[in-house]
């Protein structure tokens, strides 16, 4: 069996690296994605939908090192489901139930380029956006 997830999105924080106790490194991103669409009534609406998304080894060093909030990103992964297979459910702080799909990273390409990424302390260089494997470092947009 096999699976295999493609996300384009924007970073919804900065990433957030830790360590296991082996002493593998772990990055946590969060990824909006979004579509639009016109709905049965005429009007254009607007779909969000957000991913929890870990990278694990040297490429998370790299995310973490040279992602920050707002950067668009493609993800390549696989979704990682509860105990019972489906998203993360738990009731946020207003009392609403909430679901979370998490996904388990194999490749992050950095899709903006330098100068398209959002005003921060942190850039990218060719040699970071290759270690974080095939990175798009053009900032042409994707042919989909």
């Amino acid at each position: 069996m096999y699976q295999r997830l493609v996300l384009v999105g924007n970073l919804g924080r900065d990433p957030e690296m830790r360590y296991t106790p082996q002493g593998t490194p772990v990055t946590s991103l969060s990824v909006a994605t979004s579509r639009k669409y016109t709905a049965a009534d005429g009007q254009l609406k607007e779909e969000t939908l957000w991913f929890r998304v870990s990278v694990w080894g040297k490429q998370a060093e790299t995310v973490n090192q040279y992602l920050t909030k707002g950067r668009k990103v493609l993800v390549e992964g696989e979704l990682v489901g509860d105990e019972n297979g489906g998203p993360r459910i738990w009731t946020d702080k207003d009392g609403k139930p909430r679901a979370s799909f998490e996904v388990r990273a194999i490749t992050v390409r950095f899709i903006d380029s330098k100068r398209d990424a959002p005003a921060s302390g942190a850039s990218s260089s060719p040699a970071a956006n290759g270690d974080a494997g095939e990175a798009m470092a053009s900032g042409e947009d994707l042919p989909f």
